[in-house]
């Protein structure tokens, strides 16, 4: 076999997997783009996608509540503001020294509520609905709901990183092979 026919087998070769791969994952690189554009604007989103960092009286911690009781004060803002059939579990504290307010966010429903360090004020309640699209770009959404302790989001990350590397390959040489096929048939 010539060398030029060798290089138009290995185009089409290249060209099946490509295509194949794409069909096979095409919702969920709709949803990883979609999902991705959406967490890209979270900061620009005006509050709509996650809320504003809210700015407390002071940055001196010297000067804040202990946080057991800042978390007293949000447990009871979320139970009393939002829902009282929401659960008091904690993804996670924020602690924003620089603008003196601490975010408690909580797992359910993925509510945020911001407190000034100094005083317990509370200084918004909002919901993050970027924890939410990132949930569904990384595929822990599926561990989250089927409590799978995050197996489905390492197949997940796993095949969609593999994915990618498979299409910068074969894309790559889908636009290359026939540059050098064409380079070729001129010597």
């Amino acid at each position: 076999m010539g060398k030029r026919k060798q290089q138009a087998k290995t185009l089409r070769i290249f060209r099946k997997i490509h295509r194949t791969t794409g069909a096979l994952l095409f919702i969920f690189f709709f949803f990883v783009s979609v999902t991705g554009l959406i967490l890209g604007w979270k900061k620009n989103s005006n509050g709509v996608i996650l809320p504003k960092t809210q700015k407390g009286t002071t940055a001196d911690l010297k000067e804040w509540l202990p946080l057991d009781s800042l978390h007293t004060i949000a447990c009871y803002t979320l139970h009393d503001k939002v829902s009282s059939d929401y659960s008091l579990e904690l993804d996670r504290i924020d602690v924003r020294k620089e603008k003196g307010s601490v975010k408690f966010v909580f797992v359910d429903h993925f509510y945020e509520v911001q407190l000034d360090g100094a005083t317990g004020s509370v200084l918004s309640i909002g919901q993050r609905h970027s924890d939410f699209f990132e949930h569904v770009h990384d595929g822990s959404i599926l561990d989250r709901y089927l409590g799978t302790g995050g197996y489905i989001k390492l197949i997940y990350t796993n095949v969609m990183g593999i994915a990618l590397l498979v299409f910068t390959i074969t894309g790559f040489w889908l636009w290359y092979g026939p540059k050098r096929m064409r380079k070729a048939g001129k010597s």
